[in-house]
């Protein structure tokens, strides 16, 4: 179970950083997921005033330690884009405490913080329909405030497919692809980098960008559908760019209409709040 993250750590400074500049922030331990992220961004010609900062140090424990020093620096910019999956979120327990301890004031009107992850561990067991999801994003909810939480099948991982690292080992993330979608891949494409990479799709005509933008949706829809059967008409929202309702909680596909929503909310936060009555 993970912990949760206490706010009350470290006695961060709560206040409001009203000079933002167009800047976002992408925070994870993954350079394959960051740099999908800023690619994606990158070459979205609607953000190209906008600087993007993400880690540059590889190995893991190099990685924590400089997310962890840019904390304070995140209070520059509009947009927080944040890593939450299971596998690593204990290890930036400190580093995204302070995070939101220097945001929170500003969270949802100047700054917008979108959240990319797996699901929860029990998913994919006998019986689970998709409102298994509600306490998981309730928690992060909670913990950090988003304005969104992309749900990235290429990151969850089932029982049995992470293997853990001795005690002298260093902690590695896995490239391989999650078993369940194996099957849509050729062999010579069983790696998350070559994946993202095609269905990134930089420097493509806008026509093959399209095309692999179905493919990656038929693909979600196959999979999805066959472990919810009875909830096909209720995860039509899933593939669109609205998201899925869940109770009181949304959720969207990561990299579903991802750029959009990254365009929308950086827009967003450049409007002037409104004062108080």
């Amino acid at each position: 179970m993970i912990e949760r993250i206490n706010l009350n750590d470290d006695k961060v400074d709560r206040l409001s950083h009203p000079s933002r500049k167009n800047i976002i922030h992408i925070l994870s331990l993954d350079s394959i997921l960051a740099n999908d992220v800023y690619e994606r961004i990158h070459n979205d010609k609607r953000m190209k005033f906008y600087q993007l900062i993400k880690p540059r140090k590889t190995e893991i424990r190099q990685a924590v330690e400089e997310i962890e020093n840019m904390a304070q620096e995140t209070t520059l910019s509009r947009l927080l884009i944040i890593d939450v999956r299971r596998a690593t979120l204990p290890k930036l327990q400190r580093a995204y405490n302070k995070v939101v301890g220097y945001n929170r004031r500003d969270l949802n009107k100047i700054c917008y913080t979108i959240l990319i992850g797996d699901g929860p561990i029990d998913l994919f067991q006998d019986g689970k329909t998709m409102d298994v999801f509600i306490p998981h994003l309730a928690t992060h909810r909670i913990d950090f405030h988003p304005a969104l939480f992309f749900y990235d099948p290429f990151l969850h991982y089932e029982h049995g497919e992470i293997e853990l690292a001795g005690v002298d080992e260093e902690f590695v993330l896995s490239d391989k692809i999650p078993k369940r979608l194996e099957s849509f891949f050729k062999k010579e494409e069983m790696n998350i980098d070559k994946v993202r990479h095609y269905f990134r799709a930089i420097d493509k005509p806008e026509e093959v960008v399209k095309r692999r933008q179905r493919k990656l949706k038929r693909l979600y829809k196959k999979r999805i559908i066959k472990q919810f059967p009875d909830q096909e008409e209720k995860l039509k929202d899933l593939f669109s760019r609205r998201g899925i309702r869940l109770a009181s909680e949304k959720m969207n596909l990561y990299p579903l209409y991802f750029e959009d929503w990254v365009y929308k909310l950086a827009k967003r936060a450049m409007r002037k709040p409104k004062k108080p009555d």
